[in-house]
């Protein structure tokens, strides 16, 4: 008897012993992770841009050419209106599209849906789809004198919504996306173009390459305020990023949370941020070529603070930060 207790004794004090340093482990882990490069995060991000563009070849001086997508999106340019360095060209050209509708693919390619108000603030879009184009020939960048047009099937979108109009986009010199509101020769037509949505489509009408966006901001009557977040030691807006998803918006929406303060907190410091609003705060970065990322749901209070550690955070493929973002409801 006293040797089965003895030995029953040692057997717990083994596993007592394995969990200690199991924890251990996980604690020196979590301790010896080193941030990224802020090269490594752009370049997690260049992949994803990279898997999200599509290539087709059209022939210019042939009248309209068009292509359609892998979702369907049909795209139609005018062959006979292309240019290059304001000369008309002709023969075989190359096309780069992308098509972004969900906000998880928005997220790994750093494209958020932040619209700029008319007083110069960021507030949240709610997209009926991103695109980007770019024609060139011989490695040039052509440009068009004409319009083009998208038939952009509204299934992709949750329906048809007659408040859309069309944005455009511009890249910063940080690399970061926002959209303007095209206004009339903004687009670099005649007029600003436009979104018309009928049956179940938007046929979108705009006059350059680049960056395109059927949107309409995000409305909501409750008082606003500022947040901020921090993210663990090592981490800051060079080699990581922190965006919000709004709770009931389905998938089409991102945020970004756009400045990093001198007290080293991401933050919206437009004060844009509904009181008592539902969302999920992302943290996102790299690791070793995939992503490391958490997903925190809160609800909004005025001048809040949310912290990451590192021990809330998961490592996994772009896929999987994927379908966990586009999970989100």
């Amino acid at each position: 008897m006293k040797t089965n207790f003895k030995t029953i004794g040692l057997l717990l004090f083994a596993i007592t012993t394995l969990v200690s340093c199991d924890n251990s482990d996980e604690s020196d882990n979590n301790n010896s992770i080193l941030p990224p490069t802020a090269a490594a995060f752009k370049g997690i991000t260049e992949k994803g841009i990279k898997r999200n563009t599509q290539n087709f070849t059209v022939t210019a001086g042939n009248g309209v050419v068009s292509f359609t997508s892998a979702k369907g999106v049909k795209v139609n340019i005018n062959g006979d209106c292309l240019t290059k360095n304001g000369v008309a060209v002709t023969g075989a050209v190359n096309i780069e599209y992308i098509e972004l509708f969900d906000k998880g693919n928005m997220l790994v390619t750093n494209k958020p849906t932040m619209g700029l108000t008319a007083d110069g603030k960021k507030n949240l879009l709610i997209s009926g789809g991103e695109f980007f184009i770019k024609a060139t020939q011989g490695g040039v960048e052509l440009q068009t004198s004409c319009y083009m047009n998208m038939l952009v099937p509204a299934t992709l979108t949750d329906g048809v919504d007659n408040a859309m109009t069309l944005w455009t986009g511009a890249i910063n010199e940080a690399g970061e996306l926002a959209w303007r509101e095209a206004k009339g020769g903004a687009d670099g037509g005649n007029g600003k173009g436009g979104v018309q949505g009928e049956g179940n489509n938007y046929y979108v009408t705009f006059g350059n390459f680049g960056w395109t966006n059927v949107d309409r901001f995000y409305s909501d009557p409750r008082p606003k305020t500022t947040i901020l977040v921090d993210v663990p030691e090592g981490f800051d807006n060079n080699n990581s990023a922190v965006y919000l998803s709004y709770d009931g918006e389905g998938t089409n929406a991102l945020a970004k949370l756009d400045t990093y303060t001198a007290a080293g907190l991401f933050s919206e410091h437009y004060g844009q941020i509904p009181i008592g609003l539902a969302c999920h705060v992302i943290f996102a970065t790299e690791d070793n070529g995939q992503w490391r990322y958490a997903i925190k749901g809160v609800t909004v209070a005025a001048g809040d603070i949310y912290t990451f550690t590192l021990a809330e955070t998961t490592v996994g493929t772009e896929a999987q930060l994927i379908a966990a973002v586009n999970a989100i409801q």
